[in-house]
């Protein structure tokens, strides 16, 4: 998949908007009245000096009034922005948005390229924050996570200083988390994520599909540091307010992420459980791109559960899939489940050969570490088999670098374990039960 320059905003790029009251002095002037002229019986000119200053912020009703006898769009003498122009913006906005939502990422990116310079010069502080957001989400999406960072960044300092509700704020340091977990920054999108709740809950409005998505993905984060209680905790909490909101995409969401809770807790039959539902819940959105990852988890899960077979044909069925939605990382995913079969059932040779064709399709996705780590160690313990030692000591290596990126105890454990296999298989002993121990301390929650 092609991923496009990250969108850069910079303050330079367009000009300042003047203020409501350096506006209204031009207008005035242009209109060729003084400011007694301008008060009319209406206000003093006191009152109107006052608002041309900056001292006073005049009602939207004041603006109104002083806007029809200055013969101007009450939007403009507002904020510099007429509310046709505004309107288009806007339209333009829930456009890219729409396109984001059906998938077509690489057109919204085209699309935002223009969008937040636009949004920039109005002046307009939610225009700009919305169409920040929006362009880095599309970032993420297509993998340019730094130029994403970047966007999201400017947005968190808009609402940092801008008046925005709380609710507006806990959207912006949602993304951000997401952000730094795709970065493999997990403490720091711990510390987003937590912030983003706070400011979601003390709002007091309605959030219910923020507060779960905020929940889904700081689950995640407590997956990747072995805290599966915390795990289930948030989840099952994600899936409550999902239900509660009657939002089918992020009910799908919560039970996705459920699923891969109860996975790693060894709940095979409840994972799957879950992972039905979400797939039941994205087929009727025909969001196929979660259709086909499920389907993958699916294939797993049945392999856990002694069905081979369904496994092999769910496998199949999600590379298809992902073929069909342009997706090579999930197609990878479908043929390293497969490899990661065909090893434990002796079919090493398949395995080798599927196991190299899922990190072809992974090259130049360094967001995605942990796939190609996990497809280098099928292939190394794939070449073990075939007592070809020195490639397969190639394969852990790179497995255990992969693994050293995401700050995984136990992805780096596998890798350890797999290298002790190979100091066993060539008779190094003390090599192996060193890596072994190695491996041992990495998975305990307490150390002596």
């Amino acid at each position: 998949m092609t991923r496009p320059t990250a969108i850069h905003s910079s303050p330079a790029a367009a000009p300042t908007g003047l203020r409501l009251g350096d506006r209204l002095r031009q207008l005035r002037v242009g209109a060729a009245l003084t400011q007694s002229e301008l008060a009319g019986e209406r206000f003093s000119k006191e009152y109107v000096s006052q608002i041309e200053r900056g001292k006073t912020r005049p009602t939207r009703e004041t603006i109104e009034w002083l806007a029809a006898r200055l013969g101007v769009d009450a939007g403009f003498l507002a904020n510099g922005v007429g509310t046709d122009e505004r309107g288009r913006l806007e339209g333009a906005l829930a456009r890219a948005e729409a396109m984001v939502e059906a998938g077509n990422d690489e057109v919204a990116a085209a699309e935002y390229e223009v969008l937040v310079p636009s949004a920039h010069a109005t002046g307009l502080p939610e225009l700009e924050v919305r169409a920040l957001v929006g362009a880095g989400r599309t970032q993420m999406r297509l993998g340019a996570l730094r130029g994403a960072l970047e966007l999201l960044n400017s947005a968190r300092g808009l609402v940092e200083t801008g008046t925005f509700s709380d609710v507006e704020r806990a959207e912006v340091f949602y993304t951000l988390g997401v952000c730094r977990y795709q970065l493999n920054s997990v403490q720091t999108a711990i510390a987003l994520l937590n912030e983003a709740l706070s400011l979601a809950e003390r709002s007091g409005l309605p959030s219910d599909s923020l507060r779960s998505n905020i929940l889904s993905w700081r689950s995640r984060c407590w997956r990747r540091q072995r805290d599966y209680q915390a795990a289930r905790e948030d989840i099952e909490r994600a899936l409550q307010l999902a239900q509660d909101a009657d939002d089918p995409r992020t009910v799908g969401s919560a039970y996705f992420q459920a699923s891969l809770v109860a996975d790693r807790e060894g709940h095979w039959v409840l994972a799957r459980t879950y992972a039905e539902k979400a797939r039941a819940v994205y087929e009727d959105l025909n969001d196929q791109v979660h259709v086909g990852q499920l389907t993958n988890n699916l294939g797993g899960l049945n392999f856990l559960l002694g069905k081979t077979d369904e496994a092999i044909v769910l496998l199949k069925e999600a590379f298809g899939i992902a073929l069909d939605t342009g997706r090579d990382v999930d197609a990878a995913q479908a043929v390293s489940s497969l490899a990661q079969i065909h090893l434990r059932t002796g079919n090493v040779d398949q395995a080798e050969e599927q196991a190299r064709h899922a990190l072809r399709l992974l090259d130049g996705s360094e967001d995605y570490i942990d796939e190609i780590g996990s497809a280098q160690l099928v292939l190394g313990r794939a070449l073990l088999e075939q007592d070809r030692l020195d490639e397969a000591e190639a394969a852990f290596a790179s497995a255990e670098a992969s693994f050293g990126q995401l700050g995984s105890a136990s992805h780096r454990a596998a890798a350890w374990v797999a290298r002790g296999d190979l100091a066993a298989r060539r008779g190094d002993d003390r090599l192996a039960a060193h890596l072994y121990r190695t491996a041992a301390e990495a998975l305990q929650d307490v150390r002596f």
